[in-house]
């Protein structure tokens, strides 16, 4: 299937309007019982994601009612969801709050994404900032666009950075395991910076705008990363699992590569190779 721009700024209309009623009335405004912990004591869920999804979920069931809605909390209520992915006509992923610790905390990095999947395969993706009230989107083979509420947008370019060592990466190192942490902290001096977002968001739209040159996690939820590696491709990027397996919205598990070109992937995959192999 192929979404049309209008179908397009359906979306975007929908996640404007539940920032607006949800999200964005709600930052630095929680007290403590609106903040619950899920799976650990830092993955948080906030009466914001929960009530943006819910209007994301009721709106896009009714712009789109043949699409199958996969919600992050919906998820954590029920995992068995994710399975319907690989074969949806037209699947809606959401993230209704990205980062949602840094929001729970009052920092403004977080955002809304949305990806929709075809077949498992990401056709849409779009990253939202309620804070700024502007997006970046990509549709498959049209290039990523960076846009504002006023009508202007731009489209986007990742970064011609070579050289290794003149390198911004980012990466949260928590997201792998104890004895990895230590190895993978000990290569940081070798680039130029290393960043921590805390949120895919802004981490997938930093790379975009060609500020950050490569991304690795060990995480793979698709509301973290369908919509913004398909943002990332569209942008002249290159992504894959650093087992070589190219990423899907149906994959979990493994470890995440996403670098500027797939030259300095290939150079960057070689730095990071005990990942795999330990």
């Amino acid at each position: 299937m192929r979404l049309d721009q209008t179908d397009c700024q359906k979306i975007i209309d929908i996640v404007r309007q539940a920032a607006k009623a949800e999200i964005l009335p709600r930052f630095r405004n929680l007290g403590d019982d609106d903040i619950r912990a899920k799976s650990a004591p830092d993955d948080l869920v906030t009466d914001a994601d929960q009530g943006a999804e819910a209007i994301i979920t009721r709106e896009i069931a009714h712009a789109f009612p043949q699409a199958t809605i996969i919600g992050e909390e919906a998820v954590a209520e029920d995992a068995s969801r994710l399975e319907r992915i690989a074969d949806a006509e037209m699947a809606v992923i959401i993230d209704p709050v990205d980062g949602t610790w840094n929001f729970a905390r009052g920092l403004n990095q977080f955002g809304v994404i949305i990806a929709v999947a075809s077949r498992g395969e990401t056709i849409f993706g779009l990253l939202y900032d309620p804070v700024m009230d502007d997006w970046i989107t990509a549709r498959r083979g049209e290039g990523a666009y960076f846009g504002r509420a006023d009508g202007t947008h731009r489209r986007l370019q990742v970064s011609e950075t070579t050289q290794t060592t003149d390198m911004v990466g980012s990466t949260s190192i928590r997201l792998f395991p104890k004895p990895q942490q230590y190895q993978l902290a000990g290569l940081f001096p070798d680039f130029a910076r290393m960043m921590a977002f805390g949120c895919a968001c802004h981490e997938y739209r930093t790379m975009a705008f060609g500020h950050v040159d490569f991304m690795l996690t060990g995480k793979l939820m698709p509301w973290d990363h369908a919509a913004g590696l398909l943002v990332h491709e569209e942008a002249g990027g290159y992504a894959a699992l650093l087992d070589g397996r190219p990423y899907r919205p149906t994959i979990h598990q493994g470890q995440l590569l996403a670098a500027n070109s797939k030259e300095n992937w290939e150079k960057l995959r070689e730095v990071f190779d005990f990942l795999v192999q330990s």
